[in-house]
């Protein structure tokens, strides 16, 4: 697995990339700063970017915006000590996908990175799904009516897509979070609400905002 690693503090970098090749055996490249990391992202093929969010020249905030605004769809992993609820709104709305907190187990690193991968490689039935009107195409994660498309995260694609599969079926938010992010994440039931309403939004586009309906105290679902 090839591993982009953005990290300005030396010595916190040299043990990550330390223990990504003794424990996970991983190929990893890491820079220092921001302007390098968004240049390195679109350069070479990454299975996972992990992004510390306070880095100089571009924030790794920043460099998340830009990647996802120039539809760069790998998988991205937050690293930051900003820990409050609207931080990790700010970085899913970002476009990470992933948020984690220092400090950190480096057992949990392995295992976000691990989860992060197999989403990001799942193997698909179809390119294109539509639901509803809109067309759903999940090789660029976009969703587009005729001709307006709209750009969406990969995390906000998978939780999108994971309801449309089980569209007439209310999905609980443990089986959301489960399918989404993974069993042993840490992610709560607000994280999971943040990327919904992440989701609402670019869907206005077409007024659409009301495709995910939200069951009070159980989840969400989509009507077929």
């Amino acid at each position: 697995m090839n591993i982009l690693l953005a990290e300005d503090d030396d010595r916190l970098g040299e043990l990550i990339v330390h223990m990504l090749k003794k424990k996970g055996n991983y190929h990893v490249d890491w820079v220092t700063n921001g302007k390098n990391a968004y240049d390195q992202a679109l350069q070479s093929h990454y299975d996972v970017v992990i992004i510390d969010w306070m880095m100089p020249i571009q924030s790794g905030l920043d460099v998340c915006k830009s990647l996802r605004e120039v539809k760069y769809t790998g998988a991205i992993l937050m690293l930051t000590a900003k820990d409050a609820v609207h931080d990790r709104v700010q970085g899913l709305d970002a476009g990470a996908d992933d948020y984690l907190v220092k400090p950190f187990e480096f057992e949990e690193l392995l295992a976000r990175i691990r989860a992060l991968s197999r989403r990001n490689y799942a193997p698909i039935m179809e390119e294109k799904v539509e639901i509803q009107g809109l067309e759903l195409n999940r090789t660029n994660y976009t969703v587009k009516r005729e001709e307006i498309e709209v750009q969406l995260t990969p995390r906000e694609f998978q939780l999108l897509d994971l309801l449309v599969k089980n569209k007439g079926r209310v999905l609980t938010r443990e089986v959301i979070l489960d399918r989404v992010w993974g069993y042993y994440t840490n992610v709560s039931d607000k994280t999971i609400d943040a990327t919904v309403k992440l989701i609402r939004k670019k869907l206005e586009l077409f007024n659409q905002q009301e495709l995910i309906i939200s069951i009070r105290g159980v989840g969400y679902k989509i009507e077929g």
